[in-house]
């Protein structure tokens, strides 16, 4: 959520009188305010069945997913408790317009809302104490860049400790933003999509990342209000900086947009995730930009879309490979029609859309990855994770055929490039001086019959887990 919005302000659910219910409104200090709904004594259980996850596409609960989610980490019997964190107080209305309505879900033992003004109070020593004791956090619609002030305090590590002992995490709008391993922080400002394709290093770009890293939803960056306030072109300029700047392992980025009015994406223990109420967006960016820089457009050819209508599924842990329609972004221009497409079917045949990511060891042709299947134009990744790594992948070409390498390479190191005959013999070789400084090379076999061969990434100096990226394309 930007900077300047607000937090989600409807009106509470009325608990009837016949309910038993507890408020506790206390401040912990001056920046900090606890208010407690339901029993004043949290459930005390050995074993829980989540993980689970809610990510909205506006900062209220949506019913639906949130009942799920409590039931899936609570195993269907007995009761758990929820702890909803804010940066900052409703302006109108219910001071715990969360609270008030998940304590009306059937297995919910109490509701603590914590309003945290200041990066110190992600070390309160109560807020804290409060959070290992839930079994789900919840983060309020609101400003993210409060919630990426966090990071490195204990109350990161507190609602991990949530996650890891079988309960859950989510949030709405900002709450659905700090949610993803690589954050949109908004701590600059917040850009419309018109202004981050203009230029995907603008100063309101900005990124958290090494902050909640959930299983089975990696390299994802997450998006709110989606479609109401059309933010697919901001996704796809921050998926292209991710790869361009190496925050995706692998060289591949993935966004997460869900549309407000009640849209909510439940993500289950086994990275199956589910659609509530409105769309959803998953955008896959599977190589290198064709043009990603300071003050210029964007240029990017092939997002893969993939659009999730409620009740639809998608599986984060294995992630399809096809399904998805194809749009692009030229000069800062997106296509159009980027909220609806025909999906492809016949995926293989997708330039520029399959990637190979390296899986170590890789360091000797006998343990090379093999890239014979891969299509024209395909994509090589990998990193440089020591000074003494190579990457080495195998590829066959007929005779006639050229083939052509171009790599990208990251600034954390220098990597040279290197084409192998079978026994190893250096057949051609590019080797620029300086980190971050690309390699390219072509080769064409005149032999008759094919051969196989092997591509070479050797690092030269420097290391890093930044990805290269290298296109493979035969002609």
């Amino acid at each position: 959520m930007p900077l300047r919005s607000l937090r989600f302000t409807s009106a509470a659910v009325v608990l009837s009188a016949a309910a038993s219910v507890l408020i506790a409104h206390q401040p912990a200090h001056a920046a900090a305010d606890r208010i407690r709904l339901g029993n004043a004594s949290d459930v005390s259980r050995s074993t829980w069945n989540g993980p689970a996850f809610t990510m909205n596409g506006a900062g209220g609960i949506v019913t639906a997913s949130m009942a799920r989610a409590v039931d899936d980490i609570r195993g269907g019997t007995g009761t758990l408790d929820v702890v909803v964190l804010a940066g900052s107080a409703p302006t109108s209305g219910s001071k715990t317009p969360e609270c008030d309505t998940i304590t009306g879900l059937t297995g919910v033992n109490s509701c603590t809302t914590w309003t945290l003004t200041a990066a110190s109070d992600g070390n309160n020593s109560q807020v804290n104490t409060d959070v290992r004791n839930a079994e789900f956090v919840y983060f309020a619609g609101g400003d993210q860049c409060r919630y990426a002030a966090w990071k490195g305090t204990a109350l990161e590590a507190s609602v991990e400790s949530v996650v890891a002992k079988g309960g859950g995490s989510g949030g709405g709008s900002a709450g659905h933003h700090i949610n993803s391993p690589i954050v949109y922080d908004a701590c600059n400002g917040s850009v419309t999509s018109a202004e981050a394709l203009a230029n995907p290093y603008d100063r309101y770009v900005s990124f958290t990342t090494g902050m909640f890293e959930w299983a089975n939803y990696g390299s994802v960056i997450n998006d709110s209000h989606f479609v109401t306030r059309d933010r697919m072109g901001r996704t796809m300029s921050f998926l292209a900086r991710a790869v361009k700047d190496g925050l995706a392992p692998g060289g591949a980025a993935w966004g997460v947009g869900v549309e407000e009015g009640g849209g909510s994406l439940f993500l289950d223990r086994n990275g199956m995730a589910t659609q509530y109420g409105k769309d959803a967006y998953v955008v896959l960016a599977d190589h290198q930009p064709e043009q990603a820089v300071d003050r210029k457009p964007l240029t990017y050819s092939g997002f893969k879309i993939w659009r999730l209508t409620p009740g639809s599924t998608f599986d984060f842990k294995n992630r399809p490979t096809c399904g998805y329609y194809l749009r692009s972004v030229t000069n800062g221009v997106a296509d159009p029609n980027l909220y609806s497409g025909t999906p492809v079917t016949d995926c293989g045949s997708q330039g520029g859309g399959s990637t190979l990511a390296e899986s170590e060891p890789n360091d000797t042709r006998d343990t090379a990855d093999d890239a014979t299947a891969l299509p024209s134009p395909g994509t090589l990744t990998g990193s440089m994770q020591s000074t003494g790594d190579r990457d080495h992948f195998r590829l066959t070409l007929s005779s006639g055929r050229t083939v052509s390498v171009n790599c990208a390479v990251p600034s954390a190191y220098d990597a040279d490039l290197y084409w192998l005959d079978t026994n190893g013999s250096t057949l051609i070789r590019s080797v620029n001086d300086g980190a971050g400084t690309d390699e390219s090379l072509s080769f064409t076999r005149t032999a008759s019959g094919t051969g196989t061969y092997y591509l070479d990434m050797e690092a030269y100096s420097g290391s890093g887990t930044a990805s290269y990226s290298c296109t493979v394309t035969k002609s």
